[in-house]
């Protein structure tokens, strides 16, 4: 079945594979081999979903980072409870993409980065590298405004010398990651549950009309200014791009049976793990903008609160609470608001991590690879705090999280495309009840991305003091850039795959076993793990 060996003595696991024309070549699993890999036993039983534990939690980080919390705040403060239904609409539709990021990772034994740089042309591949890089880099700089806010909250300490002191945080996470990729998991998962038994408490003491809050998550609705713009990056917020890299490479760490029914399984127990995983961060997003709302809403607010409320940040929304729910809420908020901007500083890194090795097959040092990231964010966060305070920096985190939104079609459709081909995963390819959905999801996000640029530019162009050749030249160079997005978007949609998937195992069913004798129907080894992103003190595996 299979072969291993190499004439420099360093053994590397391969495997018989057809190529499409009768003939048989060797293939290599993965290149790289982790022996702390998590093994999940070859019987059947539901306690193996103990063994799935953990990446559901890394990814849940993404979507209540302070970002979130920016943006929830701002949508309950100025529409009380009507967008709350974008929430809802938002976890349904990441729970189903990331179980698709999770589903290709577990199939083919390579993360989404990966197929990317096999897939398509050097160009276009480093093109989506830099896009992924930037999604992360937007997606950093509110954790860092956050933790910033955070540290002002609990020790007064000013908001720009709290951007500096957040990359201090890359030292204890290069810290952590010397303790393996099940403690991180642990780590992160009790971050999640501070953050959510914080705002909880919060919701008891702010105490939302329970009815109102009910139909604001049932009844979609965007009314008033600014509606649309808050309503994009709410779902930009939720649906991020860096975490559909993530989430591919996080489900290797499990070394799974390579059956039919072990793969299914897997699949299964993945999709159950990050449905609980978003649960707990779908409530906590409805119990900031419930909060928000009900304080804001509130009949008993002096004018100076009524002024925070009109433009709430991160930094406001603490003093707010402190004068309308009392000291102890404002620190439950600073506790939460820390917590959330640490973890998710350890789900950025490792997502920066996986999108460089899999787009360039390059691997940089841990501490560097952090610090680089740490410093593109702290860079643009320590400008706007200077010169435009904490409200500057709250605006900041709105515009990261709209690019964030803007990217995630050159993440969204490379997944979408990859798990719905039988070429990549065979008879785990996506069904076309599911295809037509996350399409259609998709195709949404994008023409809500398209009508709010376009019309936002519009207003711009209109409202602006400029000379009317001014005016014609930005028309002319600014629909020229939506052109370019639109042809971008269509070229990843319209072109066909060409790489096929190596793995035997997915063209076989449960009642092929016995029926193909070639090579060609030989099951795969059991996959190896790909390298976790963390230091070792022994680099190298003998």
């Amino acid at each position: 079945m299979a072969a291993a060996g190499s004439g420099s003595g360093e053994q590397q696991h391969q495997f018989i594979v057809g190529n499409g024309t009768g003939g048989h070549v060797i293939a290599p699993l993965i290149d790289s081999i982790e022996p702390d890999q998590i093994i999940v036993p070859d019987k059947k039983s539901w306690k193996n979903i103990f063994a799935y534990m953990g990446p559901g939690f890394l990814v849940s980080i993404g979507y209540i980072d302070p970002g979130n919390f920016e943006t929830d705040l701002q949508a309950g403060a100025q529409f009380k409870y009507e967008l709350l239904w974008i929430i809802l609409v938002a976890s349904c539709a990441a729970l189903l993409i990331q179980s698709l990021a999770a589903n290709l990772g577990v199939v083919t034994g390579k993360h989404l980065a990966e197929h990317c740089r096999a897939e398509y042309p050097k160009r276009t591949n480093f093109i989506l590298w830099v896009l992924a890089e930037t999604a992360i880099v937007a997606c950093d700089i509110p954790e860092v405004i956050g933790t910033a806010f955070a540290l002002n909250m609990l020790f007064s300490i000013p908001i720009w010398i709290g951007v500096l002191l957040t990359g201090l945080s890359t030292l204890v996470l290069l810290a952590l990651q010397q303790y393996g990729v099940r403690k991180l998991e642990f780590l992160v998962a009790t971050l999640v549950l501070t953050i959510a038994i914080c705002f909880c408490i919060e919701l008891g003491y702010a105490n939302p009309h329970a009815p109102e809050v009910i139909n604001g998550l049932f009844v979609p609705q965007l009314k008033g200014n600014g509606a649309t713009g808050l309503a994009i990056s709410l779902l930009g917020a939720m649906v991020m791009p860096h975490n559909l890299f993530l989430h591919s490479a996080l489900v290797l760490s499990r070394k799974i049976p390579r059956s039919v029914g072990g793969i299914k399984e897997a699949c299964r127990y993945y999709l159950i793990e990050s449905g609980m995983a978003l649960a707990i961060a779908f409530l906590i997003n409805v119990s900031v903008i419930s909060v928000s709302g009900a304080i804001c809403n509130s009949s008993i607010l002096n004018p100076e609160d009524q002024e925070s409320c009109s433009d709430l940040d991160l930094n406001r929304a603490s003093f707010l609470l402190k004068n309308v729910l009392g000291k102890w809420s404002s620190k439950l908020f600073a506790i939460a608001l820390l917590a959330s901007g640490q973890s998710s500083t350890i789900t950025g890194t490792y997502a920066g991590q996986y999108v460089m090795q899999g787009f360039l097959d390059l691997r940089l040092v841990p501490w560097m690879r952090n610090l680089l990231t740490r410093c593109l964010a702290i860079v643009p966060s320590l400008i706007v705090a200077l010169v435009g305070g904490s409200s500057g920096a709250g605006k900041l985190i709105i515009i990261a999280s709209m690019i964030l939104s803007f990217e995630l079609p050159f993440a969204l459709v490379p997944l979408l495309k990859f798990t719905s081909s039988k070429t990549k995963m065979g008879i785990y390819a996506n069904s076309f009840l599911v295809s037509a959905i996350t399409w259609i999801i998709g195709l949404l996000i994008m023409i809500i991305n398209i009508f709010f640029i376009t019309s936002s530019f519009i207003k711009l162009l209109i409202h602006n003091n400029l000379k009317t050749e001014m005016k014609v030249f930005s028309g002319i160079l600014g629909f020229s850039g939506m052109l370019v997005y639109l042809a971008a978007i269509g070229y990843l949609i319209i072109r066909k795959n060409k790489e096929h998937s190596h793995l035997l195992s997915l063209t076989r069913s449960d009642n092929s076993h016995q029926v193909n004798e070639e090579p060609d129907s030989l099951p795969r080894d059991d996959i190896t793990s790909m390298q976790l992103p963390r230091m070792r003190a022994n680099a190298d595996v003998d």
